[in-house]
């Protein structure tokens, strides 16, 4: 089955990059340098390499008016490109832990699971022989932060 896997928009967070500390911190934001792993941005779904500047933000992924409405701190970076692609599962996904939600059409959860990265399709596969899933949402199992979103193609 295709599916389409997508990042965060850029658009969302361009204000952000030219603020101070002081003026981040107002936005409930903080600028980082990114250490040896684990700064994954979710605009370009990349892992920002080891001295790069990114922006741990707070951002609202889950808008459905339900119990499941959502927000999370996510990492993103300056300068990137939304990743967008079609049966495509991109390298960061692929090398961790994920937790996976099935949501309707109305954003509410219809199931969820655990896999390593390797085994999303099937998961993937699973999740929309559900006539009923409408999107997934793909979070980081270990710190249990937002990483992407995947419809159907």
């Amino acid at each position: 089955m295709s599916f389409r896997v997508t990042g965060l928009p850029a658009e969302s967070f361009q204000h952000l990059f030219a603020l101070s500390e002081e003026e981040l911190k107002r936005h409930g934001a903080r600028r980082r340098i990114a250490e040896d792993g684990g700064y994954p941005c979710r605009i370009s779904l990349t892992d920002a390499p080891m001295g790069e500047t990114v922006y741990l933000v707070n951002y609202e992924h889950q808008e459905a008016d339900t119990p499941y409405r959502s927000r999370h701190a996510v990492y993103v970076r300056a300068g990137e490109t939304r990743f967008d692609a079609v049966n495509e599962i991109p390298a960061l996904l692929r090398k961790r832990l994920l937790s996976v939600r099935a949501f309707d059409a109305e954003g509410m959860m219809r199931v969820a699971d655990v896999v390593e990265g390797p085994e999303l399709e099937t998961l993937i596969d699973r999740f929309f022989a559900d006539g009923e899933v409408s999107y997934l949402h793909v979070h980081f199992a270990r710190p249990g932060c937002y990483a992407a979103r995947i419809d159907r193609a």
